[in-house]
């Protein structure tokens, strides 16, 4: 049918995607084919559904259920209309653009226990929260992130705010790391970021990869202080982060004392880190250098 479409001049090749993007194709990926039909049947469901669908399998077909002949003309249109649509990305781009878009829509559908998030779900709930999986990671390290096209700002390097970004990530891997999962929110208590402090030391340019490594400074019954570093695939540290986490009782309102598992996690991850150098740079205010 698409083929038709943009032989005879109906659509061009962006006009179909779109069609797909921002209408049904947002549906079947949460949905498919049969849901989708379903919730076309109304409360009477799939059976009325089908009652009305099924006399227009007897009509007669229109040539787009046809094969136009794909001719040296046809492609050349459709490269052509392509080009026009997407051809300023390259492929890399493209894929970081799809790759991204479906990690946020799969942690959609997984907060949602829907769809493929389920499966993505259930994943998560299989991995083991126990100390001795992490504890030996001084600092800890298990967060990269590749400078998009997005992040780059007008004066040509990553923008002040996707450092922040790139840090909360690192924290919240920590955390789920330690346990801080759904079934730990529902339960009433989570982990309150009150205070953080960024240093930006170098520029993360276009493509680079940046490392993001967590060491956990110091950490009480309610409390942890740690510090953030980012540096890139080539030795560079372009940033730091300096934070304090409170944990909360979210509704009273107020502080309380870290819950098992994060209690015996934190506390395994806090003494493995205790050895390590206080960075350089932690504990200071604003100034000029």
């Amino acid at each position: 049918e698409a083929l038709w479409l943009v032989r005879d001049g109906i659509a061009t090749t962006q006009d179909i995607d779109q069609i797909i993007t921002h209408g049904f194709g947002l549906r079947w990926a949460q949905m498919g084919l049969f849901e989708t039909y379903r919730m076309a049947g109304g409360d009477a469901g799939m059976s009325h559904f089908l009652a009305q669908f099924g006399p227009a399998l007897a009509w007669p077909w229109t040539k787009l259920m046809d094969v136009p002949d794909l001719d040296d003309a046809l492609i050349d249109k459709i490269v052509s209309q392509s080009d026009e649509q997407s051809g300023h990305l390259s492929i890399q781009q493209l894929e970081q653009i799809r790759d991204r878009n479906l990690v946020g829509f799969l942690q959609v559908l997984k907060y949602h226990h829907w769809a493929a998030g389920q499966a993505l779900k259930d994943w998560d709930d299989q991995r083991p929260y126990k100390a001795g999986n992490f504890a030996a990671q001084a600092p800890f390290c298990q967060h990269t992130a590749r400078v998009l096209p997005s992040w780059i700002d007008y004066n040509g390097h990553m923008t002040e705010f996707r450092y922040l970004q790139v840090m909360s990530e690192a924290s919240d891997i920590l955390l789920a790391t330690v346990g801080l999962d759904e079934a730990y929110v529902e339960t009433g208590h989570s982990v309150y970021t009150v205070e953080t402090h960024i240093r930006h030391l170098a520029e993360a340019t276009l493509g680079e990869q940046i490392i993001i490594s967590t060491q956990i400074i110091s950490a009480d019954e309610k409390r942890v202080h740690l510090w953030h570093a980012c540096v890139t695939d080539k030795g560079k540290e372009v940033a730091t982060g300096e934070q304090m986490w409170l944990h909360v009782d979210m509704k009273a309102g107020c502080t309380t004392p870290f819950k098992p598992p994060l209690k015996e996690n934190i506390a395994a991850l806090a003494v493995a880190h205790a050895h390590l150098p206080l960075p350089v740079g932690a504990g200071r205010s604003i100034g000029g250098r």
